[in-house]
């Protein structure tokens, strides 16, 4: 056991070093770069409170599947209102967040006007939520389609991972569409980790859509996919090349990722990248590589190696 005299050298000793690297990482040329003031002292987005509101949606899209406590048809409508009635309030709070994450005090906009942005876009969303559970419904049933080792949608729903990447995309993609900053790419990512399933809100996806397996998937932010189209695992919608601006940074938002037309398959470890389309119908065969466009009804496939 120490005594006192020890533990008093070893804080003399200690002392001036931590002193060191405090002064060095509040020095501007190591903090100027990581430093965030939020804007107006507005707290940053709260993860555990995105995640709530994850879990709140997931229950409320999918009633039965999620709740603690049975769902009984005639007392939804009760549960089902109190329930999103906290989502859009929690949500209209992150967003009002993410709004002034992205301001930084750069825009001549006051809080109040960001707050009052956020409550309106929170309330658009809700709007959405019917088309988003349709949509998703459609993406269980494809997964029951396509993969004969599942036993109902439900099943589906309850287990699958590439429903909970999609439940988690649609809604993304919602808030993204909405132009809500930050908050879109939280939600993909809380799935990314969860799923190993990388799809940036940006992506459009039709309906009916199904990847199987999932591990690995990465879909680029301005990726075009069809409807009834399916993924198996370890697929990659990529960019080709970066254009760059006159002063050598990235161009931002330009069309750099495939297209997908309907009913496309792309099995195993298929590489595409670019701006290119896969036509309707094709079949991607497992790892492919592909940077041209393929025609409609396409089948695309390894060589076989010669004797």
């Amino acid at each position: 056991m120490k005594n006192l005299d020890q533990t008093n050298n070893e804080q003399a000793v200690s002392m001036p070093v931590l002193d060191r690297v405090v002064e060095r990482l509040c020095h501007p040329s190591s903090l100027d770069r990581v430093w965030h003031c939020p804007a107006h002292g507005v707290a940053m987005p709260s993860l555990d409170s995105l995640r709530e509101i994850m879990e709140r949606l997931r229950a409320a899209l999918f009633p039965g599947y999620f709740s603690t406590m049975r769902v009984r048809r005639e007392s939804l409508r009760y549960h089902l209102s109190a329930n999103l009635d906290s989502i859009y309030h929690k949500l209209a709070e992150q967003i009002w967040r993410g709004l002034c994450f992205a301001c930084d005090g750069k825009k001549a906009v006051s809080c109040d006007a960001c707050e009052k942005q956020g409550k309106e876009t929170a309330l658009a969303f809700m709007e959405r939520l019917p088309e988003i559970r349709r949509l998703l419904a459609g993406d269980a049933q494809a997964a029951y389609e396509g993969d004969p080792a599942a036993s109902s949608p439900g099943e589906a729903i309850f287990c699958y991972p590439s429903m909970r990447a999609m439940l988690h995309h649609r809604i993304g993609h919602e808030l993204y569409a909405l132009k809500v900053p930050v908050i879109p790419r939280i939600i993909s990512e809380m799935a990314h980790s969860r799923t190993g399933i990388d799809i940036h809100p940006g992506a459009t996806i039709g309906e009916d859509f199904f990847i199987d397996h999932g591990t690995g998937v990465v879909i680029g932010e301005t990726s075009i996919i069809g409807r009834n189209c399916r993924l198996y695992q370890g697929v990659t919608l990529g960019a080709l090349s970066f254009p760059k601006n006159a002063d050598g940074t990235l161009t931002k938002g330009i069309p750099r990722h495939p297209v997908l037309e309907d009913n496309v398959t792309v099995y195993a470890g298929a590489t595409i990248l670019g701006r290119i389309t896969v036509g309707k119908g094709a079949v991607i065969g497992g790892n492919v590589w592909i940077t041209s466009d393929v025609p409609a009804g396409a089948r695309v496939s390894q060589e076989r190696p010669h004797a």
